[in-house]
């Protein structure tokens, strides 16, 4: 059997469906705290939106703990590359720049030295910084001497990655009883060659 009598209630108790005296109305959540009462729907709204975190959100974060910035999706650097900014990154972290600039410095002396001087002088060796450039004639060698301030301008502007830091201009390949850079002075050979 079903009581169909309206149920009374008790001293401090309210009915069934009555709000106590007070207490939020139906569909409206009160902040905790605060006197201000957020409709339900605004505060699921903001929930949802991530303007107002839920407790469940914050656990979630929590226990997520540190975040790879590298995987994540949007984040900075995951765009893609295309192939010569890949190779770029490459040669600079296996330390191929210097060498790869030197060879630059050799394939492209046409344009730092010029068409004419290139015709008369090429580059033979690099080392400590300083290029060896061997030339058709003394008498370019020498004025290439006389150039040398605006060759090496052009060189550190082009490729300064290179390392050149002086130039050294030789004539002709003669032969030589030079051994070397560092020579010890003297007669040399005498008579053991006719």
């Amino acid at each position: 059997m079903t009581d169909s009598s309206p149920s009374v209630p008790s001293k401090g108790v309210p009915a069934k469906g009555v709000p106590a005296k007070g207490a939020p109305a139906p569909g409206f959540a009160s902040a905790a705290g605060s006197a201000d009462a957020v409709p339900e729907t605004v505060a699921t709204y903001l929930r949802l939106r991530g303007l107002e975190p839920s407790a469940g959100a914050v656990r979630r974060r929590r226990k997520r703990g540190v975040v790879d910035d590298d995987n994540a999706p949007f984040a900075p650097g995951r765009d893609p590359k295309g192939l010569a900014d890949a190779l770029t990154d490459l040669t600079r972290e296996s330390g191929w720049v210097p060498q790869l600039a030197r060879e630059d410095l050799v394939l492209q002396w046409r344009e730092v030295a010029g068409e004419d001087t290139a015709r008369h002088a090429r580059p033979v060796a690099l080392a400590d910084g300083t290029l060896t450039v061997q030339c058709d004639s003394t008498a370019w060698a020498k004025q290439l001497q006389l150039m040398r301030s605006h060759i090496l301008s052009q060189i550190i502007a082009r490729h300064p990655d290179a390392g050149v830091t002086t130039l050294r201009f030789v004539g002709p390949d003669v032969p030589s009883w030079k051994w070397g850079p560092r020579a010890i002075p003297g007669r040399g050979p005498r008579d053991t060659y006719g």
